[in-house]
This record gives C-alpha cells, structure tokens and sequence, in this order.
C-alpha cells in the first residue's frame, strides 16, 4: 500500500482522517478542512483522493471501493455526478475549490496560488447538466448569490460524456 495514502472514515455523511499525511496534504493543496484534530473532506474532495490513489476509505472495518463510494455518496447528494466532474476538472487545471453551501452554490474557487482564508475566492459555481434549462428568474438568483458575495459567477456545464463548459458571468457598468 502506498505509504503517503491517508486512511480515512466515512461516518454518516463525514468523511475524515487524522492522518499525518491528511495534515500534511491540507497544507501543501489545501485539501479538506481541519475540525479539531481530524482533516475533513467534501465528498467531492474524497472521490477525487479516492480516484488518484492518494485515500482510501474505511467504513466500519472494510474498506470502500471508488464504486461503492459513489454509491454512497449519491445517497448524501444526489448531484454529486454532476458536481464531480466540475470539481475535478477545476482541481486539475491547478484551483482550488472548496464548498459553497452557505452562499446557496455548489463551489467557490480560488486563483491559482491563493489559499483560502487569505484571499476571497474569485468564482462562485454552480453545476447542472446541459439538458436542464433554467428560467432568466434563476439565472437571476445566481447571478444575486454572486454579487452579493463579491465573487463572480461561473456557471459549469457537465455534458453526457462528463466534459465540462463553463460561462463566466461578470457585472459591468456601460
């Protein structure tokens, strides 16, 4: 097994690890949050530890595959196929991206190089799939949500083949 691998729980809807090499990870690309003396993971977070061979995850005493746990985690959110791959598609061109489910969003982004908690994140995303249309009343919402957290709007298209397009939404003053 790969020693730098950080072994993780999965607890109800909690994905946590208090592994050295969780700390350490979290340090270097900010991956999950410290609450008290563990490391926590979105759920995104973990499927994507999960797929690049860095985590593995342990309920109860038996280790979970990367199918079982997609399993499990659309069981706790049922968008998460949706927003998967925007997350993924994020952190591999170098962003990070951590949770906005206070601000109503699916994800803020950070600039390359920033670290939250230093700097504001620049994006506030959210995900749908390009069959669903959505009302000039939602896309108003969005748009507001943005705004009023001084972030700008990205909105992540997933296609049926999971590729990922995204529309930047900027206020302007003419």
């Amino acid at each position: 097994m790969n020693k730098d691998k950080i072994q993780a729980h999965i607890l109800r809807e909690n994905i946590s690890s208090n592994s050295s090499e969780a700390f350490s990870l979290h340090k270097k690309s900010h991956f999950g949050e410290p609450i008290g003396e563990k490391i926590q993971y979105s759920l995104s977070e973990a499927l994507l530890l999960v797929e690049k061979n860095r985590m593995s995850v342990v309920s109860g005493n038996k280790k979970v595959s990367f199918e079982s746990l997609i399993k499990k985690l659309q069981r706790i959110d049922k968008r998460i196929l949706i927003k998967y791959p925007v997350f993924k598609d994020l952190r591999e061109r170098g962003y990070v991206v951590k949770t906005a489910l206070k601000f109503g969003a699916d994800f803020r982004v950070y600039e390359k190089g920033s670290k939250p908690g230093k700097k504001h994140a620049k994006w506030v995303v959210f995900c749908d799939n390009e069959s669903r249309t959505f009302t000039w009343h939602d896309f108003s919402a969005k748009n507001r949500v943005a705004h009023s957290t001084k972030k700008n709007l990205l909105l992540s298209i997933v296609d049926e083949e999971g590729d990922v397009s995204y529309y930047e939404v900027k206020w302007i003053k003419p």
